[in-house]
């Protein structure tokens, strides 16, 4: 079970996290602060939700053997 949470977590925090930075690109290329390559749903998002996830995955709660 405890490992099930913690999955559920990171893909909670994968998902919440590229919406977040999908939305902040979104901005920067309204008010054109961003390079004009700079796309939603590019490596820097998808990277970015990477790295959260597996920071969420690891700092949840593991199973400890008896």
């Amino acid at each position: 079970m405890p490992e099930f949470v913690a999955t559920l977590l990171a893909a909670a925090a994968f998902c919440v996290t590229l919406l977040l930075l999908n939305a902040v690109t979104r901005l920067l290329l309204q008010a054109h602060l961003g390079p004009p390559d700079f796309a939603e749903n590019g490596f820097l998002q998808y990277g970015g939700a990477l790295v959260a996830a597996r920071a969420t995955y690891r700092r949840a709660p593991q199973r400890r053997p008896v």
